[in-house]
């Protein structure tokens, strides 16, 4: 059973830091990009941001580059979004998703993505 599981979200201040991890079951991510959304309350599920299948290639939303970075451990079957500086509209839930995304195509679109985590709250508040 094809599945990813996100991890490491919580509660934090302003300015604090978290990293999250997604973990893959069921099927190898060597051949898979992984994208990163959130979705906060009463709004759309946006686009965070996405690493290539060999981790060579990375996209950010402009509102979150320069703070958040994804990283993959291929051998862990893990990806990583390592948050900081986080800001109370950082606060939503945050989901990793899997798909055969071309990097040099759309890559920022849910629909681009065919599997997707159960999600995981980040809250950033004083």
């Amino acid at each position: 059973q094809v599945q990813l599981v996100e991890s490491g979200g919580g509660s934090v201040q302003p300015g604090g830091s978290l990293r999250l991890s997604c973990t893959a079951s069921g099927f190898s991510l060597d051949y898979y990009s992984i994208g990163w959304f959130r979705q906060a309350p009463g709004k759309e599920r946006e686009f965070v941001a996405v690493a290539s299948w060999d981790g060579g290639t990375k996209y950010y939303a402009n509102s979150v580059k320069g703070r958040f970075t994804i990283s993959r451990d291929n051998a862990e079957h893990t990806v990583y979004l390592q948050m900081s500086s986080l800001k109370s509209e950082d606060t939503a839930v945050y989901y990793c998703a899997a798909g055969p995304v071309l990097m040099s195509g759309s890559y920022n679109a849910a629909t681009d993505y065919p599997s997707w985590g159960q999600g995981t709250q980040v809250t950033v508040s004083s």
